[in-house]
């Protein structure tokens, strides 16, 4: 009996050692299939790929913003009698399409013009509000937005304005 008993543990133990490289298999199976994922969804998108580029810079590079200073400042004079105050403002507008500054400059005198008129129509109380500020240069936006899509061009491809000097007096 001794060693029937012997004979039956020894049967036992290559069974164990049969599921030991069955166990290994699966677990090298899954560390790769979790590897795999991981690359999967890690990795640069196909067209940057191609194109060399990280998948962060494959969103679209804008172009380099351009800007056009408007020269002289402008200068008018607002308020109602016995109260006139001078409002001095430097200005430049950017777009990233030189056809579009093209525009800007060979159009500068209408878009003087509007401008002005815009300015000399402000009042002292909005104007010292940073929100009355922010209105005037959205108008201003506005105002050269329309003097060049008048023209024929883009004008949303004008992005902004800016007041690079405000002074009130």
């Amino acid at each position: 009996m001794a060693t029937e008993a012997k004979s039956g543990a020894g049967a036992a133990a290559p069974a164990g050692k049969k599921r030991r490289p069955l166990l290994i298999v699966l677990a090298l199976l899954v560390l790769a299939g979790g590897g795999a994922a991981t690359w999967w969804f890690t990795r640069p998108s196909a067209a940057a790929s191609k194109a060399g580029a990280p998948a962060a810079e494959s969103t679209a590079a804008k172009a380099s913003a351009i800007y056009y200073k408007f020269d002289p400042a402008f200068v008018v004079n607002f308020g109602t009698e016995g109260n006139t105050r001078f409002l001095q403002i430097t200005l430049e507008a950017m777009s990233r399409d030189p056809a579009v500054i093209e525009q800007i400059k060979s159009n500068e005198p209408a878009i003087r013009n509007d401008l002005v008129l815009l300015y000399s129509a402000q009042t002292y109380e909005a104007l010292m509000a940073p929100e009355g500020k922010d209105k005037l240069r959205q108008a201003t936006l506005d105002a050269v937005r329309k003097v060049v899509s008048g023209e024929g061009a883009k004008g949303e491809a004008v992005e902004g304005v800016y007041f690079t000097s405000f002074v009130i007096q």
